[in-house]
């Protein structure tokens, strides 16, 4: 039993005298609480380290990735993908009209919701409500003087296929371009998601497609009326008494008076071209763009603000031309119009027609006798 327990304790004195041995060497080669032999620390991060690089310097940290990401606007990252702004994820800082300094697609953003859906959305309703207490208060304008039977042609078949074609475009467009718009505050609640999905989606292709229909009957109405809508003498004194509202009498208008002169100039040409223009970008369908997104964000800014000018100026045409005027929309669904109508809104082209110097067959062209002559008929 002694030898057994003697030879016990040399064996674990001689462990304990290793096991100091080696704490000994350890605390030779490292200091207490130090990084174990061998062990590298990493190099302390640069600001310029690129992703792989800021995976040895500090793995896990993606900072330069997303740091590249956010800069892609100043300087577009890689890739394989054809096209323009493939490589940017994050558009540059810019500032638009009614926005602050910011990305441009936020710029764009705050621009849309803070100020063009507000204000337009305002004006409409402003619009449409002046044109209802017109009506309750004034009624259907003119006819003052008894019809006598006898018709004049107003418009020739073609003008009236230009206009209604063009006219029918625009409601297109402007029934869609309002859902579109204003259709997730209005509609959605009401209808819910899935039937406004559909509608916004129908509505959305129509927009699309109807547009460039609305472009070529817009240039041809422009072709076909600008002669008639140059500026006259006595347009001065129409709009002075808002056609005679104002007065009480009406002021003798040629064969368009200075309010639809303003509407043709204001609204067809200047707004109606615009808004054509910036829809034709929109579509991407004009030549010599790249598209990008900064492009598309300030051609959808110019498209919405003059479609709005357009919308609310061209409600006031529509009502006059319908049901806001005695006898308007009969001449441009028949094209003729009776004498007593042409001599109490339109006297002196009433008075070029009975004249001679109209000619009734084309009522937008002048008759040989225009300068003054005899027609000859």
């Amino acid at each position: 039993m002694r030898t057994k327990s003697s030879r016990a304790m040399r064996w674990g004195l001689a462990l304990l005298m290793a096991a100091t041995a080696t704490g000994a060497a350890l605390s030779q080669t490292a200091p207490a609480g130090g990084p174990p032999p061998g062990f590298a620390a990493p190099a302390e991060p640069r600001p310029d380290e690129n992703n792989a690089q800021r995976g040895v310097s500090q793995p896990g940290n993606n900072a330069p990735f997303w740091r590249a990401v956010r800069n892609s606007g100043e300087q577009a990252g890689y890739t394989s993908l054809p096209g323009a702004e493939k490589g940017v994820l994050i558009q540059s800082f810019t500032q638009y009209p009614g926005s602050r300094f910011t990305t441009a697609g936020e710029a764009w953003r705050q621009v849309r919701n803070q100020w063009i859906l507000p204000y337009g959305g305002s004006l409409l309703l402003i619009t449409l409500l002046a044109v209802a207490i017109a009506y309750w208060r004034l009624g259907p304008l003119g006819g003052h003087i008894p019809d006598t039977g006898r018709k004049i042609q107003r418009f020739t078949p073609f003008e009236r296929a230009a206009h209604m074609t063009n006219a029918a475009a625009f409601v297109v467009l402007a029934v869609s371009g309002i859902v579109t718009a204003f259709g997730k505050f209005l509609l959605l609640p009401i209808i819910g998601g899935t039937l406004f999905g559909w509608l916004s989606y129908v509505l959305k292709t129509l927009h699309n497609f109807v547009g460039p229909l609305f472009v070529v009957s817009l240039a041809i109405v422009i072709v076909t009326f600008v002669r008639d809508n140059l500026p006259s003498k006595g347009d001065l004194d129409w709009l002075k008494s808002f056609g005679g509202m104002a007065g009480g009498k009406y002021v003798p208008a040629p064969r368009f008076n200075a309010g639809e002169k303003l509407v043709f100039w204001a609204g067809v040409l200047v707004l109606g071209v615009t808004a054509a223009v910036s829809g034709l970008i929109l579509d991407m369908l004009f030549p010599g763009l790249e598209f990008t997104r900064g492009q598309m964000q300030v051609a959808n800014m110019v498209h919405a603000v003059s479609a709005v000018l357009m919308m609310s100026l061209f409600v006031g045409h529509i009502y006059l031309g319908t049901i806001g005027t005695k006898g308007a929309w009969q001449g441009m669904r028949t094209g003729q119009v009776d004498e007593a109508w042409a001599k109490e809104h339109h006297e002196l082209w009433y008075n070029d027609v009975k004249a001679g110097r109209v000619s009734t067959q084309d009522a937008g062209a002048a008759a040989p006798g225009a300068r003054g002559e005899p027609a000859r008929t």
